[in-house]
């Protein structure tokens, strides 16, 4: 409950899902001592542009904006998740000082995403089926090919799709790997994986 007051939004607790959405996976956001894991060990400036794909009630992104500044962007295709949002938007914002418009959410279906090109930073917690993630990483490279730039994504908990795609059918190259070992000794995907796209 720390971050949540100090940042002033709710995204806590897990959500019933919609069975039909069979290509997508139910809300669960990344735990905040996972992040703070993460980000001793991967660096992130002001300047950085990260995409939230399946960003859920936004944690992420508050999480983000408000220890590095950085430019951040959820996607979400749920309505009422994107409502959520945008409530702990204005939540976020009236407790603390930072620029608006580095902080948005977009309601739409994460393939359709339009790839920025100053977008570096991709984020994923198994938010949907390997198809998708196959669509949006295909994007992503459609992007990089507009404008060269060092890309990275990173996978929380990752599916072995997403890593075979990645590491058999894509130019992205795993460069680092944040373990959670000392928080869960008997779960082997509790783990950050940060595949990068390099670019001379």
């Amino acid at each position: 409950r720390y971050y949540e007051e100090l940042l002033n939004i709710n995204t806590i607790g897990d959500q019933s899902w919609d069975e039909t959405k069979k290509c997508y996976h139910p809300y669960e956001p990344t735990p905040y001592f996972a992040l703070d894991k993460l980000f001793e060990n991967y660096y992130i400036n002001e300047n950085d542009f990260i995409i939230d794909f399946g960003c859920g009630k936004g944690r992420l992104n508050f999480y983000l904006n408000y220890n590095y500044k950085c430019n951040v962007l959820g996607i979400e295709m749920d309505t009422k998740f994107y409502k959520q949002c945008i409530e702990n938007k204005k939540g976020y914002l009236k407790k603390n000082k930072r620029e608006k418009d580095k902080i948005n959410f977009l309601c739409t279906l994460a393939q359709e995403y339009e790839i920025n090109d100053k977008d570096n930073k991709f984020y994923f917690f198994n938010p949907f089926s390997i198809h998708i993630f196959m669509k949006v990483v295909e994007n992503i490279l459609r992007s990089f090919e507009n404008n060269p730039r060092k890309i990275d994504i990173i996978l929380y908990y990752p599916s072995e799709d997403y890593i075979y795609y990645l590491e058999n059918c894509t130019p992205f190259i795993q460069t680092k790997e944040v373990r959670l070992d000392n928080l869960y000794k008997s779960d082997n995907q509790e783990r950050f994986l940060i595949y990068e796209l390099i670019y001379y």
